[in-house]
């Protein structure tokens, strides 16, 4: 009987929990992984907007809910980043007080979605743990720098994406978050400026190249925010996607238009020997060029895969490393 009964008193605990907690919508800033009652009126309010199509506001904070944000931010004229933070809740004329990311590592605290894509209030450094250091996560994975898991812990693998940010920037690499690297991160600071003969030398080789460095940002944030999506063989909507049409998806929404097919794409673009962050990388896994996916850095790109759906896959592993065809630039 004791067990029955503290079963129930916990299984109480953890269904009430969440209610405690929940408070007036705009009260934080709420981004994808989030599981909240907040999520559920922000759904609720996308959907009274037009956006949020899904069947339920079920709480969740996943890609529909992402894409729903981003959808109504690029209507609103505001930052498109797919986080509802004060400006997005302001275009949406709600006000549900301090709207604040707290940090458990004392005063530091990062928050996203107000203009900036993330803003800084504090160094953040291996060792370092909370919403400050989620947000990082969230920033650096978003613009190609693998952070894994956005979980709030500054370890070897943040430290790292962190370093390969600013080697990319032209800022120096020494794995600390602090004010020069959240100002690149922003775009306020100019990108690669250790590589810019290369980089020039690309766009007047290339003409018009999709390395500019906020619309790359743009569809890689669009490509992610579809991960998880399944596949579809001629699919070219979040309700399913193949291989090209997800790609297309990614490009068309941030304005850019590219031919429907891989074998299209490959003819079209032009080829470079390595490539950058927002390339197309071929793989030959039929005769010729017959798949693709956008190169997100680190020899990782994002792909819609017939048994996968759209994931992130690392282009050496032992499948795609002896397939890759090459890459090419729009």
């Amino acid at each position: 009987m004791k067990k029955v009964v503290l079963s129930v008193a916990l299984a109480g605990g953890v269904l009430l929990a969440p209610q405690a907690a929940d408070a007036a919508l705009g009260d934080q800033t709420l981004r994808q992984g989030m599981n909240h009652g907040d999520v559920k009126e922000l759904q609720e309010k996308l959907r009274s907007e037009g956006h949020f199509s899904f069947h339920t506001a079920t709480g969740y904070f996943g890609s529909i809910t992402r894409q729903a944000v981003r959808d109504f931010q690029r209507d609103a004229g505001i930052a498109v980043d797919g986080i509802a933070g004060p400006q997005t809740f302001s275009a949406m004329n709600v006000s549900g007080g301090n709207n604040s990311s707290s940090s458990n590592s004392g005063s530091t605290s990062v928050s996203s979605g107000s203009g900036d894509w993330i803003s800084f209030n504090g160094t953040l450094r291996q060792g370092s743990r909370g919403a400050g250091v989620r947000s990082l996560q969230d920033a650096l994975n978003s613009v190609g720098h693998s952070a894994g898991s956005a979980d709030g812990v500054f370890g070897p693998q943040t430290a790292q994406a962190v370093r390969s940010f600013q080697r990319s920037a032209g800022i120096t690499a020494d794995g600390i978050a602090g004010p020069q690297t959240y100002r690149a991160l922003n775009g306020e600071t100019v990108v690669k400026s250790a590589s810019t003969s290369r980089s020039s030398n690309s766009t007047s080789n290339t003409g018009t190249s999709t390395s500019s460095n906020s619309s790359v940002q743009n569809i890689i944030s669009t490509a992610r925010s579809q991960v998880g999506a399944r596949y579809v063989w001629g699919g070219t909507s979040p309700s399913g996607f193949d291989c090209s049409g997800f790609i297309n998806y990614a490009f068309s929404q941030n304005g850019k238009s590219l031919p429907r097919t891989v074998a299209q794409m490959w003819s079209a673009s032009t080829r470079v020997s390595s490539p950058q962050v927002g390339d197309i990388v071929f793989f030959e896994t039929r005769t010729g060029p017959s798949h693709a996916g956008i190169y997100l850095g680190n020899g990782q790109f994002i792909h819609s895969g017939s048994s996968t759906g759209v994931v992130v896959a690392d282009m050496n592993n032992t499948y795609w490393g002896p397939r890759y065809l090459g890459a090419g630039r729009f």
